[in-house]
């Protein structure tokens, strides 16, 4: 048995261990181009396969093209639409219900395609057009105009899409490993964020110039997660943020926060709200240094 050429491992981000599966036939990591017009579960389909793209072939070389008058581009772009158009024609005439090509597919083509009733992919890798070739009898064919009845793949049974939704673990056993690594919570709800953004509108009442321009725009930047914080608890947003700016502008009251499940301004540190602080020490450096090398530069 030729392992590396029958068998594939799809990994796919997130999920347990006891989520894997071993299925016969080929999966792939792709969707249909246009989710919401092509079907996405198909039984006893015919299947086209292609090495050719659909969509109008752009010059290798550098190509012009001379334009005399207003009515010579609709002119060229008439050709392009009857070009992909020709090539659909010899598509849909085998009845095909999955068009599938290893190169472009453009949405002129797409809309030929949906309008059929044939659900369509395109970049796929070679390896996996292969694959879906030996898995339902077709055959890879590289120009529309060659294809016959007997290329087209009927023995794959079912053709079904299936979106795997994706999720955070690997971020999260990164956090795991830094605060095993480096245990230090600070103050959370956008708190940290408003007292740093605080501290540079400060810096920046004491410099002049141009130079108080980066302590500016860091500090409006900083606020950008409490404000979030604040849309996505659905308060009011203009409100909120300036009743926590006023708290934290003269630098007494580090620990007022937003409660993110209620979005009320709390005192963190007693609802024991906390988060991590190594990304924002690392954002601060990166700060710090920007701000040195802009002062350099001017």
């Amino acid at each position: 048995m030729d392992i590396q050429k029958y068998i594939k491992v799809e990994k796919v981000p997130g999920g347990q261990l006891e989520d894997s599966v071993v299925r016969k036939g080929v999966t792939i990591n792709k969707d249909v181009i246009a989710p919401g017009k092509m079907r996405r579960k198909i039984f006893n389909q015919r299947i086209i396969l292609l090495d050719w793209p659909l969509e109008f072939k752009k010059g290798e070389n550098q190509t012009n093209a001379e334009l005399l008058k207003e009515e010579d581009w609709g002119v060229l772009l008439q050709l392009e639409e009857e070009y992909i158009e020709r090539l659909c024609v010899q598509i849909l005439k085998f009845k095909p219900d999955v068009v599938i090509t290893e190169k472009g597919l453009s949405d002129l083509a797409c809309h030929y395609f949906s309008k059929a009733g044939v659900s369509g992919m395109r970049r796929l890798r070679k390896t996996d057009n292969n694959r879906i070739a030996k898995a339902c009898g077709a055959v890879i064919v590289n120009r529309p105009d060659e294809l016959q009845q007997s290329d087209v793949g009927t023995g794959a049974g079912i053709f079904e899409v299936k979106k795997i939704v994706e999720r955070n673990l690997q971020d999260a056993m990164s956090v795991a490993r830094n605060i095993l690594k480096n245990p230090k919570l600070g103050p959370a709800g956008g708190a940290t964020q408003l007292t740093v953004s605080a501290t540079l509108k400060q810096k920046s009442s004491s410099v002049e110039g141009i130079q108080k321009w980066p302590y500016e725009a860091a500090a409006i930047a900083f606020e950008a997660i409490p404000r979030t914080l604040a849309q996505n608890c659905g308060v009011n947003v203009i409100r909120t943020m300036t009743a926590l700016q006023g708290k934290h502008a003269n630098g007494e009251k580090s620990w007022i926060g937003i409660d993110g499940n209620t979005g009320v301004i709390t005192d963190v540190k007693e609802k024991k709200i906390g988060g991590y602080l190594f990304g924002l020490l690392l954002l601060l450096s990166f700060i710090s240094f920007a701000i040195s090398i802009f002062k350099f530069v001017g």
